[in-house]
C-alpha cells in the first residue's frame, strides 16, 4: 500500500471517530420510540407512513432515522412493498422480549454512565481509580441511592442481563444447583437473577440481598426473599453465594 493510499484511508477512518456517538444514539432512539415493537404490532410489515404514525413521529425524519438502521442491519425494507420488517438484531430491541438487550443500552447510554467516558483522561492520571465517583463525587451505589430514576434504570439493564446470562448458565451448567438448599444473591438488583433460577430449580430458597433503596422497589416472587443490607458489613446465611460481574 502506497503512502498516498494509506493517508487516505487514514482520512476516512478518522471520520468514524468523530462520528462513533452515531450508532449508540439513534438505537437508543429507536428503543425509545419503540420501533420493533410497532414493526411487530403491525404484523411484521409496515410502511414508513403508517410507522410514523405509530411512534408519533414526522415520516421525514423517522425515514433518515430507518434508513440509517436499515443500512446497519436492524430493520430489512422490502423494495416492492416499501415495507420494514423486524431482523434477528432488531428483535433484541423488543420492550418485552425475552432476550432484549434494550434496557443494558439505555443504562450504558444514560448520561450518568456516559459522564465518566467524557473524563477517561482523569480516569487515567487517577491510576485506575473510579472514574465514575470522580465524575458524580461519589460510587454508583452512592449515587444510585440519591437518584432513584438513574437507580431503576440501572436495576432494569442488569436485570435484562440477568435473564440472558442466567438462562445460558441454568441451560449449560445446571448442575452446580444440584443439592444447594438456599442461594443469597449478592447485589441482586431487583431479584430477577434469583427469580430465573428458582424457576429453574424450584427446590433453591432465594435470598435477593442488596442495598435498600434497591430492594424496597424489588418485584416480589415466589421463592425469593429480599433483604436489604451492605455486602461491606454483613451477608444473609446461605448454602451458597452468586455474585454475577457483568
Amino acid at each position: 500500500m502506497d503512502a498516498k493510499t494509506i493517508k487516505e484511508k487514514a482520512e476516512v477512518e478518522i471520520w468514524q471517530y468523530v462520528f462513533g456517538f452515531t450508532p449508540m444514539a439513534v438505537v437508543k432512539c429507536a428503543i425509545e420510540l419503540e420501533i420493533a415493537d410497532a414493526v411487530e404490532s403491525h404484523g411484521g410489515a409496515v410502511s414508513l407512513p403508517d410507522l410514523a404514525s405509530a411512534v408519533a413521529c414526522s415520516s421525514s425524519a423517522l425515514g433518515r432515522i430507518m434508513r440509517y438502521l436499515t443500512h446497519r442491519g436492524f430493520f430489512e425494507l422490502n423494495e416492492s412493498t416499501n415495507q420494514y420488517s423486524n431482523t434477528p438484531l432488531s428483535l433484541l430491541l423488543l420492550k418485552n422480549g425475552a432476550k432484549s438487550i434494550a434496557p443494558f443500552l439505555l443504562m450504558e447510554a444514560s448520561p450518568a454512565m456516559l459522564a465518566p467516558w467524557h473524563r477517561l483522561r482523569t480516569h487515567v492520571s487517577l491510576d485506575g481509580g473510579s472514574a465514575f465517583k470522580a465524575v458524580h463525587r461519589e460510587d454508583i451505589w452512592e449515587f444510585g441511592s440519591q437518584n432513584l430514576a438513574q437507580s431503576k434504570i440501572f436495576n432494569d439493564g442488569m436485570a435484562s442481563h440477568a435473564r440472558r446470562a442466567v438462562s445460558e448458565i441454568v441451560e449449560g451448567y445446571g448442575e452446580v444447583f444440584e443439592g444447594i438448599g438456599s442461594l443469597v444473591d449478592v447485589g441482586g438488583g431487583d431479584g430477577t437473577t434469583l427469580r430465573c433460577i428458582v424457576e429453574a430449580c424450584p427446590w433453591i430458597r432465594g435470598i435477593n440481598f442488596d442495598l435498600p433503596h434497591v430492594v424496597s422497589a424489588a418485584k416480589q416472587g415466589q421463592g425469593v426473599e429480599h433483604v436489604a443490607g451492605d455486602m461491606f458489613k454483613h451477608v444473609p446465611r446461605a448454602d451458597a453465594v452468586f455474585i454475577m460481574v457483568y
